[in-house]
């Protein structure tokens, strides 16, 4: 058998999500019958049903579901390798640097300064990103490295590098009762009554069960906090965007955290191995 075109994984993909030839023409700009033909076409390689069609529609097959779900990631897994060419093959192209915006600032500032003193160092674009981010925009070619946090950022895949371990903080209220405290526990800060704490993505993207609002971006969080709808648990260097309306105490029991620059695995890019060791250089000092 062929192996399978990329032009007829992005044909089935329109018909899986739309249920619907016609809708799926649309979306691609083609006709119908040649859709049509295409589809059956595919299915006739593979030996299986993809879709079940009766007047009622169109729905996918067992068959079919892996094909879509295994289909997105060919398909993104082509446009990345056509964006990283076309990144490799620009000379003065800047790297990529994701991370999540106000994480790591002080460690940001010292690897952009250490850059900057650097002969034939690469010029750094920074990519600035919300919560959990950074492992697609490493996946789909849009950044070069980034700066992450084990446990709570997805590192399959990727290479990485510690740098710094801190602990974390609560992030609060300012007019808070729990903000006069010198230091809190986990068991302080779980089950406030009036004061439920921010829900985190897990890596699969799913968010745990609870009464606290559901994290998505940073605004959104600092905008709750202030007006005495959530707290949050962080790391200690991500405070940065902290706003006068909140207060940070340590959380002494809170797990460590541990900062990393991470870069594909595949990666055999010169500019990000020098960018690399300069972020290890600064190892012990960022956080000082």
């Amino acid at each position: 058998m062929d192996d399978l075109e990329t032009r007829e994984l992005r044909y089935f993909v329109a018909v899986a999500e739309e249920l619907h030839f016609g809708r799926a023409a649309g979306r691609l700009g083609i006709a119908q019958p040649p859709l049509s033909r295409a589809i059956r076409k595919l299915e006739q390689r593979l030996g299986v049903q993809l879709l079940d069609r009766d007047r009622r529609g169109v729905a996918l097959t067992d068959a079919g579901r892996v094909l879509l779900r295994e289909a997105g990631v060919a398909l993104d897994t082509v446009a990345a390798a056509a964006r990283r060419t076309r990144r490799a093959g620009d000379p003065k192209r800047p790297l990529a640097l994701a991370t999540k915006a106000g994480a790591s600032h002080e460690l940001l500032r010292r690897l952009l300064d250490e850059l900057a003193g650097e002969p034939g160092a690469a010029p750094v674009e920074l990519v600035l990103c919300e919560v959990g981010e950074q492992a697609r925009l490493l996946r789909d070619g849009h950044a070069d490295v980034a700066l992450m946090h084990r446990p709570f950022d997805d590192l399959a895949g990727f290479d990485t590098e510690s740098l710094c371990v801190e602990g974390q903080v609560a992030i609060l209220p300012a007019g808070h009762p729990l903000a006069s405290r010198d230091q809190l526990t986990l068991a302080d800060v779980d089950n406030v009554p009036d004061l439920p704490i921010a829900r985190w993505p897990r890596l699969d993207g799913s968010y745990p069960d609870g009464p606290g609002p559901e994290v998505h971006t940073q605004s959104q969080l600092a905008q709750l906090v202030a007006l005495g709808k959530t707290l949050l648990v962080i790391p200690a260097s991500s405070r940065a965007w902290q706003w006068p309306e909140h207060i940070a105490v340590p959380v002494v029991d809170a797990p460590k955290v541990t900062t990393v620059i991470a870069w594909p695995a595949s990666s055999r890019s010169l500019a990000v191995a020098s960018l690399v060791r300069s972020a290890a250089r600064l190892r012990g000092t960022a956080l000082k």
